[in-house]
């Protein structure tokens, strides 16, 4: 499947929510909203939504990836809320259970914030975690 990476992501560890059955990923407004920004500059090139992946980096081994989509592969999960559609690599799936995605922005930076109870650690930057 073809991607184009738009953006890393920040991490959080909380406490634990309940969040509405079935869901693998719950969006706030506010990350709903840019990511409706983001796919209306970006729907003549065939993009389907957005694909949170995980890969190996940083000091405390994991961090999240966003990318565009053109295709939903047979084993991703596909979230659709409020009119967006996030696609969640299988890779990413179990480190992603009961987590909410955020967009945060303040004077000197503005990213999406994954924050997610299943973190058992996180670097000082917050780009990477463990599970």
């Amino acid at each position: 499947m073809a991607t184009k990476t738009i953006a890393s992501a920040t991490v959080r560890a909380v406490k634990k929510r309940v969040l509405p059955s079935r869901a693998a990923l719950v969006l706030t407004p506010t990350a709903v909203q840019k990511v409706k920004e983001i796919m209306s500059k970006e729907e003549a090139k065939g993009y389907i939504g957005l694909k949170v992946g995980v890969r190996q980096r940083g000091c405390n081994g994991l961090s999240y990836t966003l990318d565009y989509a053109t295709t939903k592969d047979k084993l991703d999960e596909e979230v659709k809320q409020d009119g967006v559609i996030i696609i969640i690599d299988k890779k990413a799936q179990l480190t992603l259970l009961g987590t909410e995605m955020d967009y945060v922005e303040d004077k000197l930076s503005a990213e999406f914030v994954f924050n997610n109870p299943n973190i058992k650690g996180t670097c000082g930057c917050g780009e990477s975690f463990s599970i």
